[in-house]
């Protein structure tokens, strides 16, 4: 009579460990978290009817950072991204800007220091026209939308110039 063999037991393999061998706990990304709470909020605006969750659909996150394997991360640059572009944008022209670029950083005391790049981001994008700010934890970035929103609409409605393209507009 034969017995079924067992599958060999996986053994769990840590890669991370502290001096005294014991497993590493995982960071936690405080500024992601408290990003995520941030869209949150300004998606329960909208449903109120607040003038701030106007911006919930014109808004959206750069996924510039985190940690990628160096293959991942060359080919993300052969596609176009580039280190500083800042954390959310705003695609909505007010107060005679023409968008919002927002660096947002974690709340005291997981606050990281701003890079060269993304202060030089930030100054790039001003130069352009658009409103450029840091907005360090979650109360600074919902004020900071706040006036944001409060500005007036700066669209323009006269007609541009047409560089072409392929139609996207329905008929």
């Amino acid at each position: 009579m034969t017995t079924a063999r067992k599958p060999p037991c996986k053994q769990r393999r840590v890669l991370n460990t502290n001096n005294d061998g014991s497993p590493r706990k995982r960071p936690t990304d405080w500024e992601g978290s408290e990003q995520a709470v941030l869209i949150r909020w300004l998606l329960g605006e909208k449903m109120r009817g607040e003038p701030v969750g106007d911006l919930y659909d014109v808004t959206y996150h750069v996924p510039n950072g985190g940690q990628r394997s160096k293959s991942t991360g060359a080919a993300m640059k052969r596609q176009g991204v580039k280190s500083g572009v800042s954390d959310l944008v705003v695609m909505d022209a007010r107060g005679g800007w023409h968008g919002l670029y927002m660096e947002f950083k974690a709340s005291p005391p997981h606050t990281a220091a701003l890079a060269e790049s993304q202060r030089e981001w930030l100054a790039r994008a001003e130069e352009r026209g658009y409103c450029a700010v840091l907005a360090v934890g979650l109360e600074e970035a919902k004020r900071l939308l706040d006036n944001y929103a409060c500005l007036g609409p700066s669209y323009s409605h006269y007609t541009k110039a047409n560089i072409g393209g392929t139609e996207w507009r329905k008929s």
